[in-house]
């Protein structure tokens, strides 16, 4: 391995950070400063580049404390605005996941069922400060005899509320179609017939996994955008998988890496944790997630120069194969052709439909970008950094 040309620490940059000298561009920034000046200059000039990107993340979820009673009571069920919470963790904490949908939801006993309702949208309700009924049951014991509680919460009366997901930020993902003779209705939207339609679900060259694709400066510890505040990533995400194919460029060309990441729901804003309803197939909750990705040498420099041309994904169909788990690609596609709006595909142009916002992905990089350059986020060095097999 040849030495670097260019080396800078974590410290040196938060040096920098401090001082108003921190030098903080976009990802999308990046690919032509990199184009334009090579990875080498790029790695001099430039000390951070800020990712984003927005979509529906269903491993999400939020612990909340919502305080003792008088009787105390061990709370073995719990209901925020009638949707489960699951109870079993302490006397009066609770977790409610994102796609837990509300109790007397009908489900998809009516065919596509809504979902108009559910744990996404109760977290989008606390943060935006809303009152949310809650219902808690108990068996009684000694020491907390009380066997009923109704109350209202906010975030302001709960004693503490932390938004812990445990996946969130898929480095790539599939792009969906749908080859059978019926509309059907999934995680990644509505698929039309015969292959009508082609959705998929990343930011491309803006997406934090894609410009650190072997995690050299991201792990425990790492500080992030998550909901509109600071957060950070405290373990690899549930189904991380690193170990998939990847171009020559370290891009993986499939599903791989994923974050577990946590922060303080109380600082958050509903504008970044959107509670989300998807047709036929259940609740979820958009999240709002940025990585500062600090360019330490010329190699950082050259993976957060990495462009839509440069990051493929598979075509996969989401009618037969997903569901009965046979693992097959039907093509790869750039996120460019992605973006354009219509891929090809069995010799003809079918329609493009991202489930991830490219204008939030882009203001969530530019926030991050300002808070740094103002001196308000400085980086955080990961602990240990995320598994890369």
């Amino acid at each position: 391995m040849k030495p670097y040309k260019v080396q800078k620490t974590f410290r040196e940059i938060n040096e920098k950070i401090r001082t108003g000298e921190v030098v903080v561009v976009t990802a999308e920034e990046m690919v032509g400063i990199v184009r334009e000046q090579g990875a080498v200059e790029a790695a001099r000039s430039v000390d951070v580049v800020t990712t984003g990107t927005f979509s529906p993340m269903c491993s999400s979820g939020a612990f909340i404390n919502f305080g003792h009673s008088a009787p105390g009571i061990k709370a073995s069920k719990v209901w925020l605005n009638n949707v489960p919470a699951y109870g079993g963790i302490a006397a009066v904490d609770c977790y409610i996941g994102a796609t837990e949908p509300c109790e007397d939801d009908p489900l998809n006993k009516v065919y596509p069922g809504e979902f108009n309702y559910g744990g996404g949208h109760v977290i989008q309700d606390l943060t935006a400060g809303k009152k949310v009924f809650l219902r808690a049951t108990a068996y009684g014991t000694d020491c907390y005899p009380n066997k009923f509680v109704e109350k209202e919460i906010n975030l302001s009366t709960v004693p503490n509320a932390v938004l812990c997901n445990p996946r969130n930020g898929y480095q790539n993902y599939n792009c969906a179609i749908n080859l059978t003779r019926k509309t059907i209705y999934t995680y990644m939207g509505t698929l039309k017939p015969m292959a009508a339609n082609a959705n998929y679900c990343s930011a491309g060259e803006l997406s934090p996994l894609m410009n650190d694709p072997y995690y050299k400066t991201i792990g425990l510890g790492t500080r992030i955008f998550l909901g509109g505040a600071q957060g950070y990533v405290t373990w690899a995400g549930t189904q991380h998988k690193p170990g998939v194919r990847r171009t020559g460029k370290g891009v993986p060309v499939s599903p791989a890496g994923t974050l577990w990441v946590m922060g303080d729901l109380k600082q958050m804003s509903p504008k970044w944790l959107v509670g989300v309803s998807i047709q036929g197939y259940g609740c979820s909750l958009a999240v709002g997630l940025g990585i500062p990705i600090p360019i330490l040498n010329e190699e950082m420099a050259e993976y957060t120069g990495i462009s839509d041309e440069d990051i493929f994904t598979q075509i996969v169909d989401y009618g037969n194969d997903y569901p009965n788990g046979v693992s097959r690609s039907l093509g790869q596609v750039s996120y460019a052709e992605l973006k354009s709006g219509s891929i090809r595909f069995n010799d003809r142009e079918i329609p493009t439909v991202p489930l991830s916002s490219m204008i939030k992905a882009r203001e969530i990089a530019q926030t991050l970008k300002d808070w740094i350059t103002r001196g308000d986020f400085y980086l955080g060095e990961p602990q240990f950094t995320l598994p890369v097999s």
